[in-house]
């Protein structure tokens, strides 16, 4: 995409993976590279196409409820729990697109006024129209509910035009690409032939929320160099749906 191309969309909600954070290998479980690089694709995107980026991110890299459910705990706590590790993600990534030159604030679900501002749709709108990147956080702030049913609903809610899910995959499959070999890669892809081939590309309130309100969702790796950028500025990777 050139400078001097306009971006497909003005509005965006990006959803990321919060294992993505983690450096292969590593104990850390967030990488200050790995999460500085992100940001400075986001920054780029923002001043290039005068974008108006919103973020979701999950806590995966941290702790995930479900499964601590699984072993004992008791859900709804488990996933407060979950909670708490995307306001750890949510703030990294907004230090990090601070220090890439673009203003850059935090809104949580769950109050916690020292760190955060609390979640306000009309103000969140306001401030990405004064060119702020908004990094929500605390999910929904509620339990048995994912990250990206929380991206979907921010999305509805803030009127964005495309929920992008950044992930380790390069798009939608007709399988598990790591599992099967033979799996191929969708260009494009309905909401229906979605639901028929049991994708699963979203939980799947995440996905009718999507579906019921007319979201396309973009899912493409964001582990390539560039691909967020590339994402954000409306170029065509990985799979659209919708």
């Amino acid at each position: 995409m050139t400078e001097t191309t306009s971006p497909r969309f003005k509005r965006i909600l990006l959803k990321l993976s919060g294992e993505a954070l983690r450096a292969p290998g590593s104990k850390d479980n967030i990488s200050p590279e790995i999460v500085a690089r992100i940001a400075r694709e986001i920054a780029e995107a923002q001043k290039r196409g005068n974008l108006q980026i919103a973020i979701v991110v999950g806590g995966g890299n941290i702790w995930r409820g479900a499964k601590a459910s699984v072993r004992g705990m008791d859900r709804p706590t488990a996933d407060y729990v979950g909670m708490l590790a995307t306001v750890m993600n949510a703030l990294s990534i907004c230090s990090a697109v601070q220090e890439a030159g673009v203003p850059c604030h935090v809104m949580s679900a769950i109050e916690m006024k020292n760190v955060a501002e609390p979640y306000v749709r009309n103000i969140a709108r306001e401030d990405l129209r004064s060119g702020q990147v908004v990094v929500f956080a605390a999910g929904t702030g509620n339990p048995f509910f994912s990250t990206d049913t929380a991206a979907a609903l921010r999305a509805c809610e803030i009127n964005a035009e495309v929920v992008m899910k950044a992930t380790s995959v390069d798009g939608v499959y007709t399988a598990d690409p790591k599992k099967d070999p033979t799996a191929t890669r969708f260009d494009t892809i309905s909401y229906e032939e979605c639901i028929s081939r049991e994708l699963k590309v979203m939980d799947q309130t995440a996905f009718t929320l999507c579906k019921d309100n007319n979201k396309p969702i973009m899912v493409f790796d964001m582990h390539q160099p560039g691909n967020i950028t590339r994402a954000l500025l409306g170029e065509q990777i990985g799979t659209i749906i919708g």
